[in-house]
């Protein structure tokens, strides 16, 4: 069975491989007090960048999660792989089909993969302007009904461990989180998008169990750190 360190996390901070961070920032994040970084991107995500970013983190305790946008960005350099299915794709790629391209290229290659460190996620994305739902082809107009109905589904029928709502760009519509927070007995519930600040961070993390937060970051780290103080 997978490590269960990562159910204990209640703060996740998202970087971007494919954006500059400089080394003082990296270290605020790093010691800032976030359950864990995330290395995750969806567009310009290399394995060499991948690395690079990983490499950086190295030095730090926070535990380091890589979230793979294809089977060549995977990594074995870190505590975690958190590999997403985004249920409501229209391209079942996104769904299984690179998931299945992985796993036939290690059995092809007679390699065993690290099945200790694969969490699988499965991710609901809501909002249509954001990079993740234009490549993925998600049906992003669901009804809170639908958004539970994926979520029990992706709990109860497929065992995901994660249930993952992405607003990715913006700050989702917090009676949605809850209404799924409700729904969901025993998956983690995680919540990306928009949080910038303290306020933001509450207001969801009185839903979710766990809060990612991303483009901050790159915007105002001093903002960053107000998203901790929830």
């Amino acid at each position: 069975m997978p490590d269960e360190a990562w159910r204990k996390w209640e703060h996740v901070t998202k970087l971007d491989p494919d954006k500059e961070i400089s080394d003082e920032h990296l270290k605020i994040v790093a010691e800032s007090g976030t359950d864990a970084i995330m290395v995750s991107g969806t567009q310009n995500v290399t394995a060499e960048n991948a690395r690079r970013l990983l490499e950086r983190l190295e030095r730090f305790d926070v535990p380091c999660v890589l979230e793979p946008s294809s089977p060549e960005v995977v990594n074995y350099d870190c505590d975690f792989l958190f590999v997403p299915s985004v249920l409501n794709a229209v391209d079942v790629a996104w769904v299984v089909g690179l998931h299945a391209h992985w796993v036939k290229r290690h059995w092809v290659l007679r390699k065993e993969l690290d099945w200790q460190r694969v969490i699988p996620e499965a991710y609901i994305v809501l909002n249509p302007d954001s990079a993740v739902a234009k490549v993925t082809k998600a049906k992003t107009g669901l009804s809170v009904e639908d958004v539970v109905a994926y979520g029990v589904c992706a709990e109860r029928y497929f065992r995901f461990p994660i249930v993952y709502v992405e607003y990715s760009g913006t700050f989702g519509d917090v009676s949605v989180v809850k209404r799924l927070a409700d729904a969901l007995e025993e998956a983690a519930l995680f919540y990306g998008g928009g949080i910038d600040s303290s306020e933001r961070a509450k207001a969801m993390k009185e839903h979710a169990d766990v809060i990612v937060v991303g483009n901050i970051v790159y915007e105002d780290i001093n903002k960053f750190l107000e998203t901790l103080d929830f």
